[in-house]
């Protein structure tokens, strides 16, 4: 089992939502240190102040950090310039919001941010390369498991996360480089990511969205962070746990792959 204490972690994307939790999360179970990149700079120094006094100094660092830009490098680098390594990167910021005005973006955070990221963490950690090892946790989505006609752009990012996650996880990679990567599926959780306006590909859309997301099953931060947290101790290289509805963190790689094998069977005989 993983052990978060005394561990040196940097998360994207954290400075409110399940983000914030995960920091306070991550101070609560004795980590060194964590690394706290977004956007929102009032969010991000307060939360780094209030980790510093109630776990000790030094033990949160805020990064004004928008994931598309060079500033992702350079929380990196400043991380490793402090301590040397990082155990643990958590790529967590996203957007949900397929509007016309946005959806690019959306991309460039959901999918190419997380990509380069993980990549930059990889290469940081690998073994074979003179690293010390370490793992990657990438957060997918509900949606990268299932097909809506609500979120496209937003579905397909995210099943791109969950098929990256576990193809760099793939245990052939794993047991060269010592670099775990575990993908998370959050169900619907309420944060402003569901709570503030989703930008739809056309109008018709954008009016049922509303109506959707309130009939779906939603779960706190708390229960989200919880969850996150019982697959960074436990996952293995390559897995994918399911968060939703407040139920435990369920592992759900095998039905993941059974999928995969079930769709290339046409493919591969």
């Amino acid at each position: 089992m993983f052990d978060v204490k005394d561990k040196i972690f940097l998360v994207t994307g954290a400075a409110a939502g399940i983000g914030e939790g995960v920091a306070r999360g991550l101070a609560e179970k004795g980590a060194k240190h964590i690394a706290i990149l977004d956007i929102d700079v009032k969010n991000g120094n307060a939360l780094e102040a209030e980790i510093n006094c109630k776990y000790g100094s030094d033990i949160a660092k805020f990064h004004k950090c928008d994931v598309t830009t060079a500033e992702l490098d350079a929380a990196f680098d400043a991380t490793i310039k402090q301590f040397g390594y990082i155990d643990v990167v958590i790529n967590n910021a996203g957007i949900m919001n397929d509007g016309p005005d946005f959806y690019l973006k959306a991309l460039e955070v959901n999918v190419t941010s997380l990509i380069r990221s993980s990549l930059k963490a990889y290469n940081l950690m690998r073994k074979d390369n003179g690293g010390k090892g370490g793992t990657i946790v990438n957060i997918s989505s509900i949606v990268g498991l299932m097909q809506s006609s609500l979120l496209p752009v937003y579905s397909a990012a995210k099943s791109a996360v969950l098929q990256f996650s576990n193809c760099l996880g793939a245990e052939q990679t794993y047991s060269r480089t010592g670099v775990r990567v575990v993908a998370l599926c959050f169900g619907t959780t309420d944060t402003n990511l569901i709570n503030g306006h989703v930008g739809a590909i056309d109008d018709v859309i954008e009016n049922i969205i509303p109506q959707a997301l309130s009939r779906m099953p939603k779960q706190g931060v708390d229960d989200a962070v919880k969850g996150l947290l019982v697959a960074i101790e436990e996952g293995q290289s390559g897995d994918t746990w399911l968060i939703t509805s407040g139920k435990p963190a369920e592992n759900i790689t095998q039905t993941v792959k059974d999928s995969y094998a079930n769709l290339s069977k046409s493919i591969l005989n």
